[in-house]
């Protein structure tokens, strides 16, 4: 029997690869036997993961990537495709979060929030859309959305907002682009520890809120394995326009 949760053939791009749930995805996915093109804006740590992935025999390519520069992401898949292939799997990692009590807010903080997390999405979505429009190959896209997308938290207003917009915008492309064969879904991952959110995890007011999640946990990175490579792969070839909720059941607790 075919093992339709295999990616060999596929061609990936993880933005945000180069550490935290990025770095993960990078290398889940060239474990399932896809070419991974790691995207970032840090040049060294793009190189260890990559490193990691080519010790491990997989297939990598190193990409700079500035997801808030249309001429970074153009620049980016063309690289990709000269040395790999169109890209048929994009994983929409990248994103950023600052603290600020929606009073304090400035507007740098705003645009760059919404600038990375939201338009940064859309524009690299685009992009890999575009391609494979052309190339008519089809593909999957997978955008990280987050629990703040359905429930919000206080001083991280800009971060919540812009991943709600996220999961919206999931939902129109993937109607807008099922004639094309693009699927489109999102993960909204709940709590898992990476370099973003390590100090506030260990802080007295995420262990409260660790309390209420149902699990009684924060998530293993592993745990985020399975709706991956379920929507990047054929395992999920009917499966478009959903947000797939991955917190240990934090979003529907009403408490």
């Amino acid at each position: 029997m075919k093992n339709r949760f295999d990616l060999t053939g596929k061609v990936a791009l993880v933005t945000g690869g180069s550490s935290g749930l990025g770095r993960h995805f990078a290398l889940t996915l060239a474990a399932a036997g896809a070419t991974v093109a790691v995207a970032a804006r840090r040049d060294d740590k793009v190189a260890e993961v990559a490193s990691e992935i080519a010790a491990a025999g997989g297939q990598v390519v190193r990409v700079a990537l500035d997801v808030t520069n249309r001429e970074s992401i153009a620049d980016a898949f063309e690289t990709v495709e000269r040395e790999a292939g169109t890209v048929t799997v994009l994983v929409n990692n990248a994103g950023i979060a600052q603290r600020d009590m929606a009073l304090d807010v400035s507007e740098d903080h705003w645009d760059q929030v919404i600038g990375t997390n939201l338009t940064g999405v859309w524009a690299v979505a685009q992009e890999a859309a575009r391609r494979m429009v052309k190339g008519e190959v089809g593909g999957s896209i997978v955008s990280i959305a987050s629990l703040l997308s359905k429930r919000v938290s206080p001083g991280i207003m800009p971060y919540a907002v812009s991943k709600a917009g996220v999961a919206h915008m999931t939902r129109a492309l993937a109607v807008e682009w099922a004639q094309h064969g693009i699927r489109v879904n999102a993960i909204a991952p709940g709590y898992f520890e990476t370099e973003l959110n390590r100090e506030y995890l260990r802080s007295d007011y995420a262990q409260t809120m660790i309390k209420r999640i149902p699990f009684r946990r924060i998530g293993e990175l592993e745990e985020l394995s399975g709706p991956l490579l379920m929507l990047c792969s054929d395992a999920g070839s009917y499966v478009s326009g959903t947000v797939i909720s991955v917190d240990g059941a934090h979003a529907v607790n009403p408490f």
